[in-house]
């Protein structure tokens, strides 16, 4: 890999047991969930990658990581529908956030903000593309893969290589990844907000429709 461990290491705040015990739901007021969705609204290092209008009654933040085979399965089997049914109409705000959990993810995660530069539409293709050859940038070679992918994207082998070692991007992914765990209390991916809600692990569609439709409704 070009990124170092010990690089990644020191810039990366790792996740760990940050979220409080013993809290019941029941504790949660409304006051709360209305804190949480300012905070989570909040970029912190990096400008957010997002589909849908800015003003849209319901905004949906993921947090994952791109080696997370669960992110995987759910870039690949609900969010399209999803994006069919909420995005495309203009229902909801979609946003994506980066949190590696190793340093191959944030490899990646690198690439593809490298890829996309400030499109978001170009984004979320790029990490469509990564969640779909998963296996064989993480199981295999990552940096030979990653460069062909970049590649692919128009990058020539230099600035996939510039890309990778762009210590300055690493750091506000990670400062990024630190807030996520320390403000807002992710240690898992994926984990979704659907305004200021969390929603923790891989869901099915109907379970999205269930917590969307009726914010669209009030």
């Amino acid at each position: 890999m070009i990124i170092t461990r010990r690089d990644f290491t020191a810039a990366l705040a790792l996740t760990g047991a940050a979220a409080a015990i013993g809290l019941s739901p029941l504790q949660l007021i409304s006051e709360a969930f209305a804190q949480n969705a300012v905070d989570v609204a909040k970029p912190v290092s990096l400008p957010d990658m997002a589909l849908g209008p800015k003003d849209a009654a319901v905004t949906v933040t993921e947090y994952a990581s791109m080696t997370c085979p669960h992110c995987a399965a759910f870039t690949e089997q609900v969010f399209p529908k999803i994006k069919e049914a909420f995005i495309d109409t203009n229902k909801i705000r979609f946003v994506f956030r980066e949190f590696p959990l190793d340093i191959k993810a944030a490899a990646g995660s690198m690439l593809a903000r490298c890829i996309a530069k400030e499109d978001s539409g170009k984004y979320f293709a790029v990490i469509d593309m990564l969640f779909k050859q998963q296996n064989d940038w993480v199981m295999k070679d990552t940096a030979a893969t990653l460069t062909r992918i970049g590649k692919q994207a128009g990058l020539s082998q230099q600035a996939v290589e510039e890309c990778l070692k762009d210590k300055a991007l690493l750091d506000k992914i990670a400062a990024d990844q630190k807030y996520a765990n320390e403000v807002l209390k992710v240690n898992s991916t994926p984990t979704f907000f659907i305004n200021g809600e969390m929603l923790k692990g891989e869901q099915s569609f109907e379970e999205f429709s269930k917590k969307i439709t009726p914010l669209l409704k009030s």
